[in-house]
């Protein structure tokens, strides 16, 4: 078995919409967000989208297909996206099952905004590779 997980260039985003038909039919917007992935074998398994708003930033799209489930593919996207953008205070929106999965993340309830993960010193900038954007919050 052979694994990778990265960044989705722009030009790949389609492969991350078409599992995610599965996953409320979500579309990607280069100009706005950073989708990180896990192949195995060449195969899109697991997403993770951040999302640049103009209150913050956002995660959401954590999803794996039903194939790869258990094997932690989602918590490798999750954990490359807060690498790559975690300098910034990410928010979520969760499930209550999910709950601890994000807390193991270094995620935490917020009232106002959901759940939402503090900045962490040392981590690369969130302004990566945002497409188009002129601004950072």
């Amino acid at each position: 078995m052979k694994k990778e997980v990265r960044e989705l260039e722009p030009g790949e985003f389609p492969l991350a919409e078409k599992i995610w038909t599965h996953y409320r039919g979500q579309k990607a917007d280069p100009t706005r967000e950073r989708i990180f992935a896990v192949f195995v074998d060449g195969v899109l398994a697991a997403t993770a989208r951040c999302t640049l708003h103009s209150g913050g930033l956002e995660m959401d799209c954590v999803f794996t297909l039903d194939d790869y489930r258990g094997s932690g593919y989602a918590k490798e996207a999750v954990q490359m996206l807060l690498d790559k953008c975690g300098s910034e205070t990410i928010y979520i929106h969760s499930t209550l099952p999910l709950i601890g999965f994000y807390g193991r993340l270094g995620f935490e309830p917020s009232r106002s905004r959901g759940c939402r993960r503090a900045s962490r010193s040392g981590s690369s900038s969130a302004s990566g590779r945002w497409r188009g954007a002129t601004s950072l919050p």
